[in-house]
């Protein structure tokens, strides 16, 4: 009977298997499987300014610590008139190398982004610029090239003539090779970034071989750039939904509903563009060897010392950082050198005048021209020239006259000087002179109490003669 009993149950149970099957499938459906995170913020970077090195640091930094799950877009916010090609070339690495998309957008009303920033644009996801804002003038400057001088005109090569008379278009194509080169390179460079992000690749060209410039309505026609917002919440909405390559991969944007979070430059940004400015680096080049070569003159003192090494060593840091022509940092350099030369040698000025010279072309030449932001200002070149030139003509004319000073110790100083008898017998006695007592002696005898004047001196005896 239990036999059959569990038999039964052994039934009953698997009978109701399919029941239970049922209601844990339902269960299953009912409960909420979790969903990955969508990114919550755009974030916003302003390229404000030269773009330098303090630029460089500041967006790849920002760039390095950003985090896919969390930022849905990076906007560039860009106002600038260009800048060094090593930096705005690392700042498009990190673009193109970004997991999170990127928005180059030309704001505020009035920007503009010019040279570097055009592209900067160019290599973004996604291009955009408020109304008023323009874009262009790519052609990239040679640094240290040759200046010519106004209303002069070199003479073209053989190719260049030939280039004008089959009727090609000579504006677009540089005189010489070395220009050529560093042209045709940065048209192949904004090439690629257009037909990396589907843009107008023809005038990009343009851009950079006749330096056009397009405002953000005639962009737009050209395809230049993908849109034109009036602010960041408008481009949030007009990108929305659009599809963009992204680290090589396309992906579609969830723009519409991002918080935007902005991430202004830091002190860390701030304070080495300070310091990165030609101006500042060259005073604090100045400051630390003139420091230096103070606590060399006169150990001990510490201050001069200190204080110039610190400045030294922050502007060989900035000037790392910066495209200087090494020849002119060795002028001004010579020039210093020179001039101390002059101060302690004391050669009427020849020295000297050729240490201003030095130190004047050296500092013209120091920093080349043509990079925007990066020139040396002539005030500071010449307020420089003329504190260090009056500096040391001071020092020269301080020895001048200290040598035309009567000599104030040694047998010289005695020479001359007038002083009292205090005890005297015939030829011989003592005397008092700038109040030191001397024996003394003279060609005819003294009284005591009398006037005598100092006409030689015989090892510690004076020869002395009344007054």
């Amino acid at each position: 009977m239990s036999s059959a009993a569990t038999k039964a149950g052994t039934c009953r149970t698997y009978k109701n298997w399919p029941a239970a099957g049922v209601l844990v499938a339902a269960l299953l459906v009912s409960v909420p499987t979790p969903t990955s995170a969508m990114p919550e913020h755009a974030v916003v970077l302003e390229i404000d300014g030269v773009i330098g090195p303090a630029t460089t640091d500041y967006v790849t930094r920002k760039f390095g610590a950003m985090k896919p799950a969390d930022i849905g877009l990076i906007i560039l916010r860009v106002n600038t008139p260009g800048g060094l090609e090593s930096s705005m070339r690392e700042i498009i690495r990190a673009v193109l190398s970004s997991p999170i998309p990127v928005a180059a957008y030309v704001a505020p009303n009035g920007a503009r982004a010019a040279s570097a920033g055009t592209y900067i644009t160019y290599a973004s996801a996604i291009a955009a610029m408020a109304p008023g804002t323009n874009l262009g003038a790519a052609t990239p400057i040679q640094l240290g090239g040759v200046p010519q001088l106004p209303g002069l005109k070199p003479e073209k090569p053989p190719e260049e003539k030939n280039r004008q008379e089959s009727g090609s278009n000579p504006a677009t194509e540089p005189a010489d090779a070395e220009s050529r080169k560093a042209v045709n390179d940065a048209v192949a460079y904004i090439r690629s970034l257009a037909e990396l992000n589907g843009r107008n690749a023809e005038w990009a060209e343009q851009a950079v071989r006749a330096a056009v410039s397009v405002p953000a309505s005639e962009a737009l026609k050209l395809h230049v750039i993908d849109v034109i917002a009036d602010d960041i919440p408008d481009l949030l909405r007009k990108i929305d939904g659009r599809t963009v390559t992204v680290a090589g991969r396309p992906q579609r944007l969830a723009t519409a509903g991002l918080e935007v979070a902005i991430q202004a430059p830091d002190w860390r940004t701030r304070l080495l563009a300070i310091v990165t400015d030609p101006n500042v680096a060259f005073v604090l080049l100045l400051i630390g060897v003139y420091g230096l070569m103070f606590e060399f003159l006169n150990p001990g003192a510490v201050a001069p010392g200190l204080i110039g090494g610190i400045c030294l060593l922050v502007a060989l840091f900035a000037l790392n950082m910066l495209p200087i022509n090494y020849a002119g940092a060795g002028l001004v350099l010579l020039g210093i050198g020179l001039m101390v030369a002059e101060a302690h040698i004391g050669s009427f000025g020849v020295i000297g005048i050729g240490g201003v010279i030095a130190f004047l072309i050296g500092a013209l030449k120091m920093f080349p021209a043509g990079a925007p932001g990066f020139n040396l200002s002539l005030w500071v070149v010449a307020a420089a020239t003329l504190a260090t030139a009056g500096f040391f003509l001071l020092v020269i004319s301080l020895l001048l006259r200290s040598r035309r000073r009567p000599v104030v110790i040694g047998t010289e100083a005695l020479l001359g000087a007038e002083g009292e008898t205090l005890a005297w017998q015939g030829e011989t006695g003592t005397v008092r002179v700038k109040g030191e007592i001397w024996r003394a002696r003279a060609a005819r005898p003294l009284r005591s109490g009398s006037r005598v004047k100092v006409v030689d001196r015989d090892g510690l005896v004076l020869v002395v003669e009344a007054v």
